[in-house]
């Protein structure tokens, strides 16, 4: 995409900034769309479409970092995540709570065996 002077379209940087912009939003509309999804078929291609859409954000991300086109945000602190992860596991409880309220205590909404429980590096302050 060469305008008639030469000049590119885009300065490489720039686009790929753009492009990397536009997966990520992807993701969150895929997203967006298999939580919303009723059909199990749907719900599957539109959680294959974010598999594959994180896969190409990712590839990005490494290609423009090695590239020195994109720095990454500085390392998080531990206690910030940690007390992120705690916040976001008491709002899940109340969550559970309410839901178990509604329902008449039915287990439906018992905590999910296949999400982790978190556990602290206590060696490392950092996460990345």
């Amino acid at each position: 995409m060469n305008a008639q002077n030469g000049s590119a379209f885009m300065a490489d940087e720039d686009l790929l900034n753009t492009v990397l912009a536009d997966l990520k939003r992807t993701v969150r509309e895929y997203t967006t769309a298999a939580t919303e999804s009723n059909c199990p078929t749907v719900r599957r291609v539109f959680n294959d479409l974010t598999m594959d859409t994180l896969r190409l954000q990712g590839d990005l991300y490494t290609q423009m970092s090695q590239l020195n086109m994109y720095t990454a945000p500085g390392k998080a602190l531990r206690q910030d995540i940690d007390k992120q992860i705690q916040t976001a596991q008491q709002t899940q409880q109340k969550c559970q709570q309410f839901v178990q309220q509604k329902i008449g205590g039915a287990g439906a909404y018992n905590q999910a065996s296949n999400i982790p429980a978190h556990q602290a590096n206590v060696h490392n302050p950092y996460y990345m």
